[in-house]
């Protein structure tokens, strides 16, 4: 693989340091790839900075063309892509092809969008027009487990707003970041786009900055926590994309077998490493044994190994930190309840968990109450509509949840009443860069995607003229 660099002001930079990258199937180093010092943290702001005048003064049709030709430059290196974000992710091939495919689809709808003027008031009193102008400088902090579309999520809104942004990806997954970097080289001018890399230690240099205006984040509740703290001094515009606990409440009157499938694609999508995945299902008590015993067989019967071998479903966790951390929820999920499916590492290299099924688990306990955030599903029974809409909203987070019912008008009213951003009927998952996303409590602020998304990234003025 040709050597990687940074993008700062236009050029591409090598670092002042490196650092490996971990293949998580194999857990060695695949790829040594730059990592900025403070000094060049500077140097990116500063180019953003002296960039963001004359880009936020382009026409909005030259903003929609650039990200129109952002999202032909990826489609034309889509398979390169594709394997590197396998290689640095660990999931499964086809699932970073469809990652590909999807930051492709969100920049085309961001290049239908736009914050047009608005008149408020035109009469014989004044003509009042609300507009939206730039911010200037944004840093966008990303999380490991969609590297190349969620920094997309950053890059899409705040050039089209007319803003320029640095990118910080996630440590452990930037080498798409940087090859996107290369990319955007070719694309926007020099200054608009900037990519550094860090090893997790340039984020509060980052988001305290007196000159960066706006922080766009996806991450953990802890983190954004800090980050929203390093950018209070000077009131930055904050995005907080953080974490859920999201649960799916299941209907004694659902096929079992059809729902079951449906639940284990979307608690174990990207090895269970989704923010709005299934973290937690309530299922009533008719079909709670039924429900326990196919959601095992599916995790018994699934294919983990590595993302890069055809047949694989369910690659490994990213890092070893999250591997840890996974460990510690099975000595939880044996303590408090009954694994019908995996529970343990596998015996192999890299960091893999098998597929786990816990039952007999309740809220209070740690493997219900926290976001595991890897391939482990607690099932929490029920038998009452109103207590258990009751323990689906006694949670800290609020990002997605979901009802599966026969009856759609009942899950319906059902969904109205669960504390979170986004809610499903007979769903999960189903996003798309024209459905707000945005999380209730402590899983997140702010809005991202849509036109209220691409509204977080402009300031508001109001220009009053009297007649």
């Amino acid at each position: 693989m040709p050597e990687m660099k940074m993008l700062i002001g236009g050029a591409l930079v090598a670092g002042d340091m490196t650092m490996d990258v971990i293949n998580p199937a194999t857990g060695e180093a695949f790829l040594t790839v730059p990592r900025a010092s403070v000094a060049q943290a500077d140097a990116a702001i500063a180019a953003a900075k002296a960039a963001q005048p004359a880009w936020g003064a382009t026409p909005l049709a030259t903003r929609q063309q650039a990200l129109l030709d952002l999202a032909d430059a990826i489609g034309a290196r889509a398979d390169e892509f594709a394997r590197l974000l396998t290689q640095e992710q660990g999931k499964p091939l086809p699932e970073a092809q469809g990652e590909v495919a999807w930051t492709q689809g969100f920049l085309r709808h961001y290049a239908t969008l736009g914050l047009e003027d608005r008149v408020i008031q035109d009469d014989a009193a004044g003509h009042i027009v609300v507009k939206h102008r730039p911010l200037g400088v944004v840093v966008g902090i990303i999380a490991w487990n969609f590297p190349l579309l969620v920094a997309l999520w950053k890059i899409g809104p705040a050039t089209l707003a007319g803003n320029a942004i640095v990118l910080k990806p996630a440590p452990t997954t930037p080498a798409s970041a940087l090859l996107l970097g290369e990319i955007c080289a070719q694309v926007f001018p020099a200054g608009v786009v900037n990519v550094i890399t860090d090893a997790n230690d340039l984020g509060p240099h980052l988001t305290a900055h007196p000159d960066v205006a706006k922080i766009g984040f996806t991450g953990s509740t802890a983190t954004g926590k800090r980050i929203a703290a390093n950018g209070a001094d000077t009131l930055k515009r904050v995005t907080l994309e953080l974490g859920g606990n999201d649960p799916a409440i299941v209907l004694d009157d659902v096929d079992v077998r059809e729902t079951a499938k449906a639940i284990f694609a979307n608690a174990f999508l990207n090895c269970g490493q989704v923010c709005l995945a299934i973290k937690r299902a309530y299922v009533h008590a008719d079909i709670y044994d039924a429900m326990a015993a196919e959601l095992a067989r599916l995790a018994q019967e699934a294919v983990v190994g590595d993302g890069l071998e055809q047949g694989t479903q369910i690659g490994p966790i990213q890092n070893a930190m999250q591997f840890e951390k996974i460990k510690g929820f099975l000595d939880s999920a044996r303590a408090d309840g009954r694994i019908v499916a995996g529970g343990a590492a596998m015996e192999r290299a890299g960091y893999f968990i098998a597929p786990t099924i816990v039952r007999d688990v309740t809220d209070g306990m740690k493997i219900v109450d926290e976001e595991q955030f890897g391939p482990i599903l607690p099932l929490v029974k029920f038998d009452d509509v109103e207590d258990v809409i009751a323990r689906a909203n006694a949670s800290d987070y609020g990002l997605g949840g979901s009802v599966w019912s026969a009856d759609v008008g009942r899950a319906a009213d059902i969904a109205a009443r669960i504390e979170s951003g986004q809610v499903w009927v007979n769903q999960h998952l189903a996003i798309g860069p024209h459905i707000p996303m945005a999380g209730f409590k402590q899983s997140g602020l702010g809005v991202e995607q849509g036109v209220e998304g691409l509204a977080e990234y402009a300031q508001v003025q109001v220009v009053n003229i009297k007649r």
